[in-house]
C-alpha cells in the first residue's frame, strides 16, 4: 500500500453501505432534473436542447458598451422581440412568431445571445434592426448569424444517440471477451451511473439557468464513457491481480487491496484531467465553456464510481 492509502484507510468494502446511498441519492437527483425537464413546457426533453438539435437561427449581437454597459434586461429584449413584425417572403409564407425566443446576456450584457426559430437573411436582418434602439450601439463585426434547419438538427440529435449506443455495445463486448460478463455489467452500471449523472447536473441546469445542450455535449458524454471505462479497467486489472496474490483472503478484502494500490494513481490521474479543463472553463471562452464543465463533472463522477461502485458491487454481485 502507499503512504497515502495507509493514511486514508482505504477499506471501501466496509463503508460501501454509505457510497451507495451517496451515489443512490445523486442519481434519484437526477432522474428528478430529467423528469421535470421533460415536463416543463418551455423544454419538452430531457435535457434543454440547444440549436444544434432543435434547428432554428441563432444570432448574436456585440454592444459597444465603453467602459460600461447601459442596463439591459432579457425581459425588455423578449418584449421587444414579440412585437416585432417580420418581412414576408416571396413565396406568401408566414412569418415564424418570435414568441418565446430565448434570449441571454453574456459578459455583463455586452453580449445578446438570440435563439430564435428558423428565419430568412432578411428577417434576421429584421430582428437585428429592431433590436438596434433597445441594445444601444453594436460592433458589426462582432453579429454572427447561425441558422441549422430542423431536418439537420434531428440528425444530428439521432447520430448523437446512436453513437452512444454504440459505445455502450462496444464497451460491454471488449469487457466481456478481455474478463468476463460480470466485470462487463459493473463497467455498464458504472458507465450509466456516470452518464445519468452528468445529464442530471445539466437537466437542473437547463432548469434553473437555461443552459442548453448541443453537439459538444454528446462528444463530452462519449469522451465521458472512454474515461469512466479505462479508469474502471484499472481496478479490474488489479482486482484479477489481487486475486492471484491473495487467494486466502474473502473476495471483498482483495477488492479493497486492489483499491488501495491504485488510489494514488487515480487521485493524481484526475487531478491532471481537471486542470486542463479548468484552464478551459476559466480561459476557453463561451463556446467550451460548457463543454468543459461537462468533462469535469464526468471525470469527477468516472473516479469516483471506479473507486467507490465498481469495487463494492463486485463483492455482492459475485455471492449472487
Amino acid at each position: 500500500m502507499t503512504l497515502l492509502s495507509s493514511l486514508l484507510g482505504v477499506r471501501v468494502n466496509r463503508r460501501r453501505r454509505q457510497f451507495w446511498a451517496i451515489s443512490a441519492v445523486a442519481l434519484a437527483l437526477s432522474l428528478l432534473g430529467l423528469g421535470l425537464s421533460w415536463r416543463a413546457p418551455s423544454i419538452g426533453a430531457p435535457l434543454r436542447l440547444g440549436l444544434d438539435f432543435t434547428g432554428g437561427t441563432q444570432i448574436q449581437i456585440a454592444r459597444l458598451c465603453g467602459e460600461r454597459c447601459a442596463e439591459l434586461g432579457s425581459d425588455a429584449v423578449e418584449a421587444r422581440l414579440e412585437s416585432l413584425t417580420l418581412p414576408v417572403e416571396d413565396d406568401g409564407a408566414r412569418p415564424p412568431s418570435l414568441g418565446g425566443s430565448s434570449v441571454q446576456l453574456l459578459d455583463g450584457g455586452e453580449q445578446v445571445l438570440l435563439r430564435l426559430p428558423s428565419l430568412s437573411a432578411a428577417q434576421g436582418q429584421a430582428v437585428v434592426d429592431g433590436l438596434q434602439s433597445l441594445l444601444g450601439p453594436t460592433d458589426p463585426a462582432g453579429l454572427a448569424v447561425e441558422t441549422i434547419g430542423p431536418t439537420l438538427g434531428a440528425r444530428l440529435l439521432r447520430a448523437s444517440l446512436i453513437s452512444l449506443a454504440v459505445s455502450f455495445v462496444g464497451i460491454s463486448a471488449y469487457i466481456t471477451f478481455r474478463y468476463d460478463r460480470l466485470f462487463a455489467l459493473l463497467a455498464l452500471l458504472c458507465l450509466g451511473h456516470d452518464v445519468l449523472i452528468t445529464c442530471g447536473v445539466f437537466a437542473w441546469l437547463g432548469l434553473l439557468g437555461g443552459v442548453e445542450v448541443n453537439s459538444l455535449f454528446a462528444v463530452a458524454l462519449l469522451t465521458i464513457a472512454g474515461y469512466s471505462v479505462n479508469d474502471t479497467v484499472v481496478i479490474f486489472d488489479r482486482i484479477r491481480e489481487k486475486r492471484g496474490q491473495l487467494k486466502e483472503l474473502p473476495l471483498a478484502d482483495q477488492a479493497d487491496a486492489a483499491v488501495s494500490a491504485t488510489l494514488t494513481r487515480s487521485i493524481y490521474t484526475t487531478f491532471t484531467t481537471l486542470l486542463p479543463l479548468l484552464a478551459l472553463i476559466l480561459f476557453g471562452g463561451s463556446t467550451l465553456f460548457w463543454f468543459a464543465v461537462a468533462l469535469s463533472v464526468g471525470v469527477l463522477v468516472g473516479a469516483w464510481s471506479s473507486v467507490a461502485v465498481a469495487p463494492t458491487l463486485l463483492p455482492v454481485l459475485a455471492k449472487s
